[in-house]
Parts: C-alpha cells; structure tokens; sequence
C-alpha cells in the first residue's frame, strides 16, 4: 500500500507539473497575441505601460519582446518595441512594389506644383511617377539628385532641370555625399518631394541608409516646405536613421485606400494630407 500511494503521489506531482507548465506557455503565448495585436493598433509598444496593465514585470515583457523580435515580427527598441524594417530592396525591383498606388500618389503630387516654382525631387520609384505626371505645358524647375527623375524630365519642354552631382548610391540611383549636401545648401525652393523608406507617427520619417537620410535633411532645409509621399507599405514603419521629426513636414501624400485610423495619427499633429 505505502508503495503504490507514493507512485500515486509522484504521478500527482508531475501531472501538476505538466499543468504548470502548460498554463505558463499559454499565459506567454496570450502575451505576444496581445503584444502584436498594441503593435498593429497602436504602432508601438512600450514594455513598462504593458507590464503594468497586465501586472508582470517588466523583464517578462521585455523578454517576450526579444522573443518576438527573434522570430521577426517586430523591432526591438529602448523601452518597447516598433513595427520591422522595411526591407532594403534596389531601385529597379521597387519598382514592381505598389505600381497602381504610386502612379495615384505620383499624380496627385504632380499637381501640386506650381507655374513658375522651383521644386526639390527626391529620387524614389514614386517621385518618378510624379514627374510622369506634369502637365505638357507647366513651366517650373526641378532640382535633383536623381538621374532617374531628370532623363524623365529631358523631354520636357518647359521644365529647367538642375542636377545635383555626388557619388552614385546605387541602391537608390540617386547622388550622395559633403559635395551633394554643399551644392543643396545653395538652393532656396518653394518645395520639396521626398521619397520616404519609413513613416511612423511617433518616430516620424527615417530611412535605412545614415548618409541618405542627411542628403533628405539638406533638402529639407533647402525648401519651405516638405511634402511626403508614402506609397501603403510605408506607413506606420520605422528605420535606424532619423530624417526629420514630422514638425518639420507640411504635407502627406497618400493612397485614399488606407484607412482612415491610420491616417488620423498625422493629421492630428496638424499635417495636410492629400488623397490620392
């Protein structure tokens, strides 16, 4: 008897074990439901506002968020999370990335331009749809650093084309460098166009490149006034790189398919948007 109640002890303890067990693997997999689905809604996720509310440590947040970033869902930083790095994808192949989008969002920047004004264009495959884009008979001039944008505009009547000159990065075909950045400080335009890689509400626009996010800065300096366009697949990303704080920009241009809740973040902080 006294040997068949501890096998029926010993089997007791280790099927509360496997309970155990069993709870806390379902308890953490709850976690990172909940933890991806802040991420989609709110597009960040702070590790001590989730510890609190669901009233663990910050150190099982934290962990489950090394956990997550591990398996790729998402971006770890200081003190939370934010959704992943778009990928580093070249020129010719973004290309095939959201074409129906960008050709919309190109169209409407273009009509943004003026008579008579002198316009910044950044390179990016959605900056070459807008200039695609301008009308027959407008009278402007662009300054770039993109050899893209201005063999677009070679055929264009009434269009002056300066050319920004640098070394050629290839990933984005645009010119890049001290050089670069010295030749944008001398210009004074009414606007400029920047491609972006990352647009996030919090984190306003980054890029993947260091060096290309402060060629995107000088422009920024050298206009007025800065309009975005962001393709769907930007929005609510982040880069390593800051560009600018989204103070520093005037307007969004955007696909009128995306959803208004992701809309609304930015324009609450006062930024025109147009739809395209």
């Amino acid at each position: 008897m006294q040997k068949k109640k501890k096998a029926r002890i010993f089997v007791q303890k280790h099927a509360l074990s496997y309970f155990i067990t069993d709870l806390c693997t379902m308890l953490t997999s709850q976690r990172k439901k909940h933890l991806l689905d802040l991420l989609s809604r709110d597009g960040r996720v702070i590790a001590k506002t989730v510890s609190e509310q669901l009233q663990v440590s910050e150190d099982t947040i934290r962990r489950d968020l090394r956990e997550l970033a591990k398996e790729g869902l998402l971006r770890r930083v200081h003190g939370g999370a934010l959704p992943l790095t778009p990928p580093l994808v070249m020129f010719a192949d973004r290309q095939q990335i959201e074409p129906g989008a960008k050709a919309d969002i190109g169209r409407a920047a273009a009509n943004l331009v003026l008579p008579g004004q002198v316009v910044c264009i950044d390179g990016g495959t959605t900056c070459v749809q807008m200039v695609r884009h301008f009308a027959a008979d407008l009278k402007a001039t662009v300054v770039t650093h993109s050899p893209s944008i201005a063999v677009e505009l070679a055929a264009h009547a009434h269009i002056e084309v300066i050319i920004i000159g640098g070394k050629l990065f290839k990933h984005s075909v645009v010119a890049m460098g001290s050089s670069t950045i010295e030749q944008i400080g001398a210009i004074r335009a009414d606007q400029y166009f920047m491609g972006v890689c990352s647009l996030h509400p919090s984190t306003g626009i980054t890029s993947l490149d260091f060096d290309e996010a402060g060629i995107k800065r000088a422009f920024c300096r050298a206009a007025a006034e800065t309009v975005v366009l962001a393709s769907p697949d930007k929005l609510d990303t982040t880069s390593p790189f800051e560009i600018v704080p989204l103070n520093q920009v005037g307007r969004l241009v955007l696909n009128r398919d995306i959803a208004p809740d992701l809309i609304a973040p930015y324009a609450s902080q006062g930024i025109a948007i147009t739809l395209a």
